[in-house]
């Protein structure tokens, strides 16, 4: 007998390290906000990953822009399709554990959703967000190593 036999798929391998994005980071790109160079400097060289309900979080946005008269339907579509086109990973949520992180650190599920993945992936937390990201510190700097 000759020991262990391996078989595997070819290696999937992330093309740049992953990174946790959360909504208002990703809007401030794709509506080309204030704040989209600051964005885009802290996406440079990392692969933007998201629950995904960033979906339904971008459309949400881009109808508050539209009620807050920050745009006109053309420039909200455009951001849309932007956005559907930004090469954003979506991944699922495992939803008992983003209740748990909600609870903890006192986060809408929204929130704990990207706190949660950034655990599972063991990847930064990239946000504007000054409450998520203190909970993203103290949550990550936990974790078990992988």
């Amino acid at each position: 007998m000759s020991g262990v036999q391996i078989a595997e798929p070819p290696a999937v391998y992330w093309p740049k390290p992953p990174a946790v994005v959360d909504c208002n980071l990703i809007a401030a790109i794709v509506f080309d906000e204030e704040r989209l160079p600051e964005a885009l400097t802290a996406l440079q060289g990392k692969q933007p990953i998201a629950p995904l309900l960033l979906r339904f979080e971008m459309a949400n946005v881009a109808m508050n822009k539209l009620r807050r008269r920050e745009c006109e339907f053309d420039e909200a579509m455009e951001g849309l399709g932007y956005f559907d086109r930004f090469a954003i990973e979506l991944s699922d949520i495992e939803l008992p554990a983003v209740l748990t992180l909600a609870v903890h650190y006192r986060l809408s599920a929204y929130d704990a959703a990207y706190l949660w993945l950034a655990g599972e992936l063991r990847a930064p937390l990239l946000t504007f967000d000054a409450r998520l990201a203190e909970a993203g510190r103290d949550y990550l700097a936990r974790l078990p190593p992988p």
